[in-house]
């Protein structure tokens, strides 16, 4: 539904997308993830036929964004960063207004869906102005949810709730996105990581990672990291760890609790458990510590900076 390549866009001397291409399919979420001024607003903004690229080409549900903005605009879904709502209006005549100007199909019905698909029947008649940053967030998805489009992209759409409000939100665009394709830009990376199926790192306009979240984890991890914790103050644990065969570093965490790291694919753990407690040592915690998406994007993002001349 979403097809992108070698996308650029050049603002005066500055690059902010560099030659981006990546596909995303219906019923896919796909998290666009970079820290502020990596590109991804300039993305969304070229996706959603607001301004034109550089270089390159979009197509969103077919359609190219230039050439056919008209009809990608009709197919697309947007949220941006800060929802264009207008607080003298109900959530009812909002919604009205919205669909009106769209030219929405069925405008009445379509306006009691959405309504009702986001929860606000209770709210319809409040004014917007009235209402929590989470309600405004769902008004502005349900605005999003209007035409019923193939696409929607959502910027920051968790930005500034509270966390109950974010939690709300992240389940609404996991049911949304089984109908849809949902682009989804943030730079919390826990975020992508509880809500898409693909997760696509942008830093400095180009992208420097595409995968699933876990095979992000196990591609970019390495050596594991597994957290041992014994009874006591347990002095000799940390030698016996070592001695233990793939074993490359024993970290001190606290009293008798340890982070070892072992060797890409060495299964160091029934080893691990066999030495201590061959030395009477009672173990109360044994597990793998999972690489998470922050660390990755650090990482990834040092090493883009460290390329630069």
């Amino acid at each position: 539904m979403i097809e992108v390549k070698d996308l650029t866009k050049w603002y005066g001397p500055r690059k902010a997308i560099d030659g981006l291409s990546f596909n995303a399919s219906k019923g896919e979420v796909v998290g666009f993830l970079g820290p502020n001024g990596a590109g991804k607003t300039t993305t969304m903004r070229i996706l959603t036929a607001f301004m034109p690229p550089s270089q390159g080409t979009a197509r969103v549900a077919g359609y190219d964004v230039v050439e056919q903005s008209l009809e990608v605009r009709r197919r697309i879904g947007y949220l941006p960063e800060t929802v264009p709502l207008y607080p003298e209006m109900t959530v009812q005549e909002y919604l009205d207004f919205m669909a009106a100007l769209r030219r929405v199909p069925q405008a009445e019905a379509r306006v009691d869906a959405v309504i009702e698909r986001m929860h606000l029947e209770d709210r319809s008649e409040s004014y917007i102005g009235r209402l929590s940053k989470g309600l405004r967030q769902r008004v502005g998805l349900a605005q999003a949810l209007l035409n019923q489009p193939d696409v929607l992209i959502l910027d920051e759409p968790t930005l500034g709730l509270d966390p109950a409000q974010v939690v709300e939100v992240r389940e609404l665009i996991r049911e949304i996105g089984r109908e849809h394709t949902v682009l989804l830009s943030t730079h919390i990376l826990s975020e992508a990581q509880q809500i898409c199926q693909r997760v696509l790192i942008i830093n400095k306009g180009r992208i420097v990672a595409e995968d699933t979240p876990e095979r992000l984890q196990s591609r970019l991890a390495g050596a594991e990291r597994i957290a041992v914790r014994v009874a006591g103050e347990a002095s000799a644990a940390e030698g016996i760890l070592r001695a233990v065969r793939g074993v490359i570093s024993v970290g001190t965490r606290g009293p008798g609790q340890f982070e070892v790291e072992t060797a890409p694919g060495t299964e160091a753990r029934p080893a691990i458990a066999r030495a201590l407690i061959k030395a009477d040592l009672d173990v109360l915690e044994l597990h793998t510590q999972g690489i998470s998406l922050e660390d990755i994007f650090l990482e990834l993002t040092r090493s883009e900076s460290g390329t630069e001349s």
